[in-house]
């Protein structure tokens, strides 16, 4: 295993102190926890909290600041948070209206963050949450019951957190979020397992000519494995399984996310494709990003996200963000 660390077992720890030093002006870190929260918490909205385990970078951190999240509560690697952190994450966000939570649908973090909230609630704090779970490659994993929330996610953050920016109560910002978990689907693939660095060898093995279907983010290996073929062709296969999950398109956002080693060519390689075939099937991109928006620390390969979006959903995709990885989105 090679990796630019020191002790593996300190990873997370020096990550977020790191992350901190470098924006000291946009976020902070809670004292005695692993939740990174706004540095200028604003007042009088609702409280929009996320996280999961570490590995997912830019994810969940860098999404906290205006906007998007206010705090992330950062488990260790591709480990589920602990209740008592989260809960710490939801006292921080909290300022009289009440706290909403993304949950991507692992059973650690399902369960977590349910007690947590719980735990909030005994404390008289209002909090509700959402279950992501856009992944169509699997409908159970090692990981999970149910589909798997994967880079999706991002776009909950995005909308979810303009409209707690812009005012919207508990309930409003619930009733999105369960109209998002219908219109937000994705899938992915790899070239190269990633490498957990208390684990110290790869998620799954590939040979030199193969590629895995349908991975998670936590190193899973995907549905099947296949002889690589050309980047058009990878695309055209996830984009028409994800396609088949929609009864119509009109308009959508579409997302390349590269998993952590993948070139940035290479993933404009496929949002070039991707842009086009979407095109030719008569469905209007909205808009396009491409980047690493959810990983799975140095996997290499990509995620597609498409959102079907309507007029409400791009009001908040283009408010106003401003967080430690992203400015807009």
């Amino acid at each position: 295993m090679k990796k630019i660390i020191n002790n593996p077992e300190n990873v997370v720890d020096e990550m977020l102190n790191g992350l901190v030093k470098g924006y000291p002006n946009k976020v902070k870190r809670l004292e005695n926890t692993n939740v990174i929260a706004r540095y200028d918490k604003k007042e009088s909205k609702v409280g929009i909290i996320s996280g999961g385990g570490s590995g997912h970078e830019p994810a969940h951190a860098g999404y906290v600041g205006y906007g998007m999240l206010d705090c992330a509560v950062c488990g260790e690697v591709f480990t589920s948070p602990t209740p008592d952190q989260i809960l710490e994450a939801i006292k921080e966000a909290n300022s009289g209206k009440g706290v909403f939570m993304v949950v991507k649908n692992y059973t650690g973090d399902v369960l977590n963050f349910d007690m947590a909230k719980e735990l909030a609630e005994a404390e008289d704090i209002d909090v509700d949450y959402i279950i992501v779970n856009d992944d169509v490659a699997v409908e159970d994993s090692e990981f999970t019951s149910g589909r798997r929330g994967i880079a999706g996610t991002v776009f909950f953050h995005k909308v979810l957190g303009a409209m707690a920016e812009e005012g919207k109560s508990l309930e409003e910002i619930k009733k999105e979020a369960e109209k998002l978990v219908k219109s937000i689907r994705s899938m992915g693939m790899a070239i190269k397992p990633c490498v957990q660095p208390q684990v110290g060898k790869e998620s799954f093995h590939l040979e030199e000519n193969e590629m895995e279907i349908g991975i998670g983010i936590h190193g899973e290996a995907g549905i099947r494995k296949e002889e690589i073929k050309p980047a058009n062709e990878i695309t055209k296969e996830l984009a028409d399984t994800i396609l088949e999950e929609f009864d119509n398109l009109d308009e959508v956002c579409v997302m390349v996310n590269g998993m952590g080693q993948t070139p940035l060519m290479e993933l404009y390689i496929v949002n070039n494709f991707l842009n086009d075939y979407l095109k030719d099937k008569n469905i209007k991109i909205y808009k396009s990003y491409v980047g690493n928006y959810m990983t799975s620390i140095d996997m290499a390969g990509y995620s597609i996200t498409i959102f079907k979006v309507e007029d409400q959903e791009k009001k908040y995709l283009d408010a106003k963000a401003d967080t430690v990885f992203l400015k807009e989105i």
